[in-house]
């Protein structure tokens, strides 16, 4: 008689091999686990929750028709992570390819942050240079290249170690090394430039 999994008690591994036998419920199971995690991956490159959602679902669905593919050499949350990555650099450079429209226009669209404010705020200076450090983290990152920028937000924001963002990029750990040393470097230059424009 064939034994039942119990898909919330089986290991990754256990619910991959399933998934692969057309289990949907072991699929699912893995999804539950590991959904937070890709979405958290993709809103931190994406820095938009509807792009992030999209592109985690995109994630999910690449990962169910890829699955044959999975080889099992690093755990399942580290392959859907890569999946994710890839495809927010994708989106990424599309958008890039995409703006043509001058930044001017774009924070004219968006009103600058007075009219994102709230009428009344508990402390409006307090407030206000936090967004304004936000503003300005968020245009210096968006002013580094794609590979710089995935090195910068995997180390300091999802604190990943050297060696799981060089499988999860492809790439060596020296290669890694140097990204983030470039990328911090890069950081520091554009984050003074800000402050001194102002």
């Amino acid at each position: 008689m064939k034994k039942v999994l119990n898909h919330s008690s089986a290991s990754d591994e256990e619910l991959v091999a399933a998934a692969r036998r057309n289990d949907l419920a072991a699929f699912e199971e893995l999804v539950a686990r590991h959904r937070d995690k890709i979405y958290a991956r993709a809103f931190s490159m994406m820095r938009n929750e509807e792009e992030a959602v999209d592109v985690a679902q995109e994630a999910w669905v690449k990962g169910w028709q890829r699955l044959v593919q999975f080889q099992g050499e690093s755990s399942f949350g580290t392959w859907m992570t890569r999946i994710v990555i890839n495809l927010c650099l994708d989106q990424l450079r599309r958008r890039k390819r995409q703006r043509t429209e001058s930044i001017e226009e774009l924070s004219e669209e968006a009103g600058g942050v007075e009219r994102q404010m709230p009428v009344v705020a508990a402390n409006p200076t307090e407030r206000l240079e936090r967004i304004e450090l936000r503003k300005r983290i968020d245009g210096a990152l968006a002013l580094l290249s794609h590979e710089h920028r995935t090195v910068l937000i995997l180390h300091e924001f999802e604190e990943m170690e050297y060696k799981e963002i060089a499988k999860t990029m492809g790439c060596s750990i020296g290669t890694v090394m140097s990204r983030l040393f470039y990328a911090r470097r890069k950081m520091a230059v554009l984050l003074a430039g800000l402050r001194n424009e102002e």
